[in-house]
């Protein structure tokens, strides 16, 4: 009886100054997790190429960095990526359409550059009006509408200096006979337009209608006083 009632007293004790331990986790006072950054080099090597040609690593990479600039601001709202290689000569497939939220190329085709901006290679570029150039840099796409080219898409720049004039000139998206396989076997080149990048007439309407609204668009070139005036770029 004795005993047993020591027992007691002694079992009642340890279980008061015994810390019960649960299955919770407390946070670490002071302790930050930062998440390591997603390097253009890792996006570029987890693209899928769909069975399609990637654009240069060096272009992509600018523009992923501008993408990335763009979509933090709102200025974006999609997640598509529209890459244009103006370095390429024109008879390359030189514009690309990224889905950025899947890290796949969705399109790859061909792309007119203005007719005072070169001929198979685009080497000049200008924002001014009548100039019937291309503007390099980063756009936001606009509106769809109907003109004298068919269904069209409405371009707003976004560099300025460099391309916010796009939407003064008429700078559109809208197909064009001239951009074929078909033009460059008989011209040695494909076609010219007024300073739009004209897409070929079958791909036309759904490209324009998956990337309206606010997706971005990246015309790209090495020439020097663009990457040295662009402050999406670094």
């Amino acid at each position: 009886m004795i005993n047993n009632f020591l027992t007691s007293i002694v079992f009642l004790l340890f279980s008061i100054n015994t810390p019960t331990v649960t299955s919770t986790i407390l946070p670490v006072s002071g302790t930050t997790i930062v998440a390591k950054p997603v390097t253009a080099e890792a996006v570029y090597k987890s693209l899928n190429a769909n069975s399609l040609s990637l654009p240069e690593f060096g272009c992509f990479a600018k523009a992923l960095n501008g993408f990335n600039k763009l979509k933090a601001a709102g200025k974006i709202k999609k997640d598509l990526l529209t890459v244009i290689d103006f370095s390429k000569s024109s008879n390359k497939k030189r514009l690309w359409i990224i889905d950025m939220a899947t890290q796949t190329v969705l399109y790859n085709t061909y792309v007119a550059h203005g007719r005072k901006s070169g001929n198979e290679f685009a080497t000049s570029f200008s924002n001014k009006s009548n100039s019937n150039k291309s503007s390099l840099g980063f756009y936001a796409t606009g509106e769809l509408y109907t003109g004298k080219h068919g269904k069209s898409l409405r371009l707003d720049g976004l560099e300025k200096g460099i391309n916010n004039n796009a939407r003064a000139r008429a700078i559109v998206m809208h197909a064009a006979d001239y951009v074929s396989e078909s033009f460059i076997t008989n011209n040695k080149r494909l076609g010219r337009s007024l300073g739009c990048p004209a897409l070929p007439n079958h791909l036309n309407k759904e490209i324009i209608s998956l990337i309206t609204g606010k997706s971005c668009l990246f015309i790209y070139h090495p020439t020097q006083n663009y990457l040295q005036s662009s402050k999406l770029l670094s």
